[in-house]
């Protein structure tokens, strides 16, 4: 069993940076499979970033490459999502998860432990 807390959202312009942080209990962070993904109101949940589980491999959606950055700290089982060059469009909760078993996954359904969420607001 893991937990995952969120933490890191809020407010901020467009054009502006936040870095979320993603704290995983139990097991260290890089014996899971890790990914962030957000939700707008009334669309589906979708995938933004992940982080290859032993191997520490990074892959990201067309929509956030080359702005948002996941990066692990396995001392501090935390891992982070540095969001650069905000759009209105990037508003979310954002939401981490991990999956013990898997390499990795781009599909909500591969990831079996998930973090409450944060809200990120980005104003135009």
């Amino acid at each position: 069993q893991v937990q995952l807390v969120e933490s890191g959202g809020g407010l901020v312009q467009a054009g502006g940076s936040l870095r979320l942080s993603c704290a995983t209990s139990g097991r260290t962070s890089s014996n899971y499979a890790m990914a962030w993904f957000r939700q707008a109101p009334g669309k589906l949940r979708e995938f933004v970033a992940g982080i290859a589980r032993i191997t520490g491999s990074t892959y990201y959606s067309d929509s956030v490459k080359g702005r948002f950055t996941i990066s692990r700290d396995n001392a501090k089982n935390t891992v982070y999502l540095q969001m650069n060059s905000l759009k209105p469009e990037d508003t979310a909760v954002y939401y981490c998860a991990a999956d013990p078993l898997r390499i990795g996954s781009r599909q909500a359904a591969g990831y079996d432990y998930w973090g409450q969420g944060t809200q990120v607001t980005v104003s135009s």
